[in-house]
């Protein structure tokens, strides 16, 4: 372990522990303990987010904020936290509205018996993306994480 990259550890732990962290959200939000929250996209907080904030993190705290690797590990976090909010929570969205279109579908085809419907078996997965929140919350929780793995390395 002592030759494996240290970076790459900070943000493979980071993702690990914002996945773990949404078995709890979802808890607190719903009431309810579901494991496979940690095995899922979307929710809170941000796992991609976590993941590159704590890569950023890490790097500035170790390189510097002027060097080039903080530099390209800060731009690919954003565009990262930019397309976990908007593009793929989009597209979460339009899932949802497609399976609603499928479902009123079905409904209308029982008024017209020669109106014949395929429905899907399984509905699009609708939780794709994040919330802003989510993203800012797994931000803050990888930007600290990195910095911690950095300052516990220099000891």
């Amino acid at each position: 372990m002592a030759k494996m990259n240290k970076g790459i550890i900070t943000a493979l732990s980071a993702i690990g522990l914002a996945q773990g962290l949404k078995v709890f959200t979802h808890k607190k939000i719903t009431g309810e303990w579901d494991l496979k929250q940690a095995f899922t996209t979307g929710g809170m907080p941000s796992s991609h987010s976590a993941g590159v904030a704590a890569l950023a993190s890490y790097v500035a705290a170790n390189r510097g904020t002027r060097h080039t690797e903080t530099a390209l590990a800060v731009v690919f976090g954003a565009i990262v936290m930019y397309d976990a909010q908007g593009i793929r929570r989009h597209t979460g969205e339009i899932a949802q509205l497609v399976n609603d279109l499928e479902k009123n579908v079905v409904a209308l085809s029982g008024n017209f018996p020669s109106f014949e419907v395929v429905k899907r078996e399984e509905e699009l997965k609708e939780l794709l993306g994040h919330q802003p929140v989510e993203v800012l919350a797994g931000a803050a929780l990888g930007t600290v994480f990195g910095i911690l793995c950095a300052r516990l390395e220099d000891r």
